[in-house]
């Protein structure tokens, strides 16, 4: 009998493997793709562009054509911790530039409302929003009272705004960022600006979780948005550190969410973004440097508990992975649809991984019982040994590059952590699918989804000078 079950397990495993090789083997070449694209592009550039023109900084960057005023907006639902500490820094480092702040509140969030009504007094440059219902809805529907409130104050001054940039309540900005939205939204409709996630500083454990997103965000805003600019596909918003020209986004505005973002959407952010594309409308993803080499991009603290990292990525996942397949469709030509299933690929890769960890997993479970017994299992077919080989090397080169670009961006200790915490990123990612699952069968029977925020932390940027 005993002898039975393991014989069954056996060919159980066989094939759990066999699925999980093959699905690892086409990730691995389309992620090589993308490298190999990169570094065509990297060298390209280098040799034929910066050989002969001087790289741009925001400090030799022309001033805009047709200079106009910039509009940030900022949601915020329980943002008390942060929100007053963010705002005097965004109104100390971008000074007297041309702007107004839009922060969307609620009228139920007593402690934020309390934080921000003393800033905002007699601080033009700052605006309150307060929504007509009690929070949380979601961020869109946030976004939303904050656009109308924006077409208010345009009524009030008799002028327009030139483009909308938006931000988190924990976000460290960057003083040049304001001119640079001024200057490309002259010709695109969408920009794009890096995010760097700050490295974690509680324990070993909260900076495991911490750090990954800096792994993840260093290669994905190091690699993966230049090559989707550079094949013509749409430029998806991050959320954060973007901003789009206004009469684009004028566009997309309805009367029956009262603006341009969907209410119903978790993924507000990244939606509109493949709407400007489906429009006609042009995205780009800018990496500048300042006068002082510095990149210009946005800053802040992500989840260093795995509860919130699960939480924060399971929305990522139902709003692009899941609810996105139906929402947005597959508009577009080849690169585009190629993107698009890039993006949707994060559900059917994280059960990929599960069953390459299951499929290791029964493995031990085989080889002890092996040792233990006389049951002989066959061995595993040639093909399934090729592919083995092939997703270690593939595997190989994927922490390598993580590490790359991840220490180019933290420096190279830094990076070296890169290839451990993948394992973490794994976990997580398996969790995270796990629950936006449920998430997304829970909204199919009519479960409403709302703002899963997590809680943020700003960084004490007085001590660090």
């Amino acid at each position: 009998m005993g002898e039975t079950i393991f014989v069954i397990l056996g060919r159980v495993h066989h094939e759990i493997l066999l699925f999980a090789v093959v699905g690892l083997a086409i990730g691995g070449i389309d992620d090589f793709i993308i490298d190999s694209v990169f570094l065509c592009r990297r060298l390209w550039r280098k040799l034929i562009v910066y050989s002969r023109h001087e790289r741009m900084t925001t400090a030799t960057l022309p001033a805009s054509r047709q200079p106009g005023r910039i509009a940030i907006f900022i949601p915020a639902w329980q943002e008390a911790d942060v929100i007053g500490r963010m705002l005097r820094n965004a109104l100390n480092r971008w000074g007297n530039q041309d702007y107004r702040i839009f922060v969307g509140i609620y009228p139920n969030d007593r402690a934020t409302l309390d934080i921000l009504t003393p800033l905002a007094s007699g601080e033009e440059r700052l605006i309150l929003c307060i929504n007509e219902r009690d929070g949380p809805t979601t961020k869109a529907d946030c976004l939303n009272r904050v656009w109308r409130a924006m077409l208010q104050e345009e009524r009030r001054t008799g002028s327009r705004f030139k483009a909308i940039a938006l931000h988190d309540a924990e976000d460290v900005v960057h003083r040049d960022e304001i001119r640079l939205f001024d200057v490309m939204t002259d010709r695109f409709q969408l920009v794009q600006l890096p995010v760097l996630p700050l490295p974690g500083n509680g324990g070993w454990w909260s900076k495991l979780i911490a750090n990954h997103y800096c792994d993840e965000f260093a290669e994905s805003h190091g690699k993966f948005l230049t090559v989707r600019e550079a094949m013509g596909a749409s430029m998806p918003s991050a959320g954060v550190a973007c901003a789009f020209e206004r009469q684009m986004l004028e566009r997309l505005a309805n009367a029956g969410p009262g603006g341009p973002f969907d209410p119903e959407s978790l993924t507000e952010d990244y939606e509109v973004g493949l709407r400007i594309s489906n429009m006609g409308g042009r995205g780009i993803f800018v990496r500048m440097r300042d006068g002082n080499g510095d990149l210009v991009a946005t800053r802040e603290y992500f989840p260093d508990n795995l509860k919130a990292a699960v939480k924060q990525k399971a929305r990522w996942m139902v709003g692009i992975s899941l609810a996105g397949w139906d929402r947005m469709g597959w508009q577009g030509g080849p690169a585009e649809w190629w993107m698009r299933m890039r993006d949707r690929a994060a559900a059917l890769s994280a059960f990929v991984l599960f069953t390459a960890y299951l499929a290791l997993l029964l493995w031990g479970v085989l080889l002890v019982a092996g040792l233990f017994s006389d049951v002989t299992f066959a061995r595993i077919s040639p093909v399934i040994e090729v592919l083995l080989w092939i997703n270690f090397g593939f595997m190989s080169w994927r922490m390598a590059m993580r590490a790359i670009f991840s220490g180019m961006a933290y420096g190279w200790v830094f990076g070296l952590g890169a290839i451990p915490r993948t394992l973490i990123a794994n976990i997580i990612a398996m969790m995270a699918a796990r629950r936006a699952m449920l998430l997304y069968l829970r909204s199919l029977i009519g479960r409403p989804l709302t703002w899963d925020k997590t809680q943020h932390r700003f960084p004490d940027l007085e001590s660090q000078a």
